[in-house]
């Protein structure tokens, strides 16, 4: 493919609708770790997609799983079962809790059919209860339903009137949570690790907390894993890792890999939908079912998840030492879902200097770095990007 010139990237820019703030590159290629832009200028990737790109940039077994499957089936419609679909829902079911799934497009997608579903479930069996209590500072999506579920006050003012029956209330707060339960009260639904509030873990005793709550009011409980899923936190899911009892779960980002499929997973006992409630054209699509399937057999791969584990404990220890050296503050989170506070320094700014210096990186918040790389990070590129990120650190230091 012909490369973009720095006139020709200006020029075809105007074409986009805008809806954030991009910097004036255009990538054109990615290999594992690394991507490469217009003027092929190599980045150390430590976004992957916003914790999407599982195994990194195009990898082997999912272009070899693309072809192939291109070349059987692509789209047969919704209406139908196909091959791959059927793989993936059996190989997600063996390895959870759950009896059955549902294919989405996107994690905002499956969040919106887990409160679809909690609704349906509260008409049948609780007398019509609808309301879902969701938590300050989470995310759950885009679409109207699931902006009116996120608790991310941005949001609050945005495309009134929103969708109405979600109550928020503090994260980690048990007592708030069982305040906030009426008669109305269906489902409560929270991420395990809030990702886009920061990468803040929620409490062990809380979610033993939520689950004695959900048993005790009859209460469903929904585990928002679009981020934390498919080994992200080291376990192929984080409930594991948390001891959570969730009666639905959503997987999106990683469960794909850099393909858009998202999945809602339920146990048979809440599976209340009839026919025609719920669909979507793209839903189950083979091609996408089977490189996901790809994606996941490679997480489940023995030694995988350890080395995960491995490198996020040899992350954390560089990333100790930087705030050793730059007086930096708190490091947070599971696997490869890690942030950092950054003390003094401007977390944008730094992400502005570390794409100058070929490192990608992301602020969810003025004062916090998030790393999401792709799960197969060796240490050898944990040195190469924290060494990076200290040049970076110790120029804005001089600029000052």
């Amino acid at each position: 493919m012909k490369s973009i010139s720095e006139n020709s990237l200006l020029a075809k820019q105007n074409y986009l609708i805008p809806i954030t703030k991009r910097p004036e590159i255009c990538f054109v290629r990615g290999e594992g770790d690394y991507l490469y832009d217009q003027n092929d200028k190599r980045y150390l990737d430590w976004i992957q997609g916003w914790a999407v790109n599982t195994l990194g940039h195009s990898p082997q077994v999912m272009q070899k799983t693309l072809m192939h499957q291109a070349a059987l089936l692509i789209n047969p419609g919704p209406a139908f079962y196909n091959q791959p679909m059927l793989e993936l829902a059996e190989l997600l079911c063996e390895n959870s809790k759950f009896d059955e799934v549902f294919f989405t497009n996107s994690g905002a997608e499956a969040n919106e059919g887990a409160i679809k579903l909690a609704r349906k479930w509260g008409q049948k069996n609780k007398q019509g209860a609808f309301k879902v209590i969701t938590f300050d500072h989470s995310f759950h999506g885009r679409t109207l339903a699931t902006m009116s579920a996120t608790g991310k006050k941005t949001f609050a003012p945005l495309f009134e009137p929103k969708v109405s029956g979600f109550t928020k209330v503090a994260y980690n707060d048990l007592t708030a949570t069982e305040a906030a339960i009426d008669d109305q009260t269906v489902a409560i639904m929270l991420e395990l690790i809030q990702g886009e509030a920061g990468v803040i873990p929620a409490d062990l005793a809380f979610v033993a907390g939520l689950n004695t709550l959900c048993r005790k009011h009859n209460l469903l409980l929904i585990a928002d894993e679009v981020q934390t899923g498919i080994g992200r936190t080291g376990n192929l899911f984080a409930y594991q890792q948390f001891q959570a009892e969730p009666h639905i779960m959503t997987l999106g980002k990683g469960l794909g890999g850099g393909v858009p499929i998202a999945a809602m997973m339920i146990g048979k006992a809440v599976s209340c939908f009839d026919h025609g409630d719920q669909g979507g054209t793209y839903n189950g699509n083979p091609l996408m079912c089977a490189v996901s399937a790809a994606v996941v057999q490679e997480v489940l791969a023995e030694g995988f998840l350890n080395q995960v584990h491995r490198v996020s404990r040899y992350f954390c220890k560089q990333l100790e030492l930087l705030t050793e050296e730059f007086e930096l503050g708190a490091i947070r989170g599971e696997g490869l879902l890690l942030a950092i506070n950054t003390g003094q320094f401007s977390a944008p700014s730094i992400v502005e200097h570390a794409r100058e210096a070929g490192l990608l990186l992301n602020a969810p918040r003025d004062d916090s770095l998030r790393f999401m790389p792709a799960l197969t990070l060796t240490e050898e590129r944990v040195d190469e990007g924290i060494a990076l990120l200290a040049e970076v650190l110790r120029t804005i230091q001089g600029d000052d």
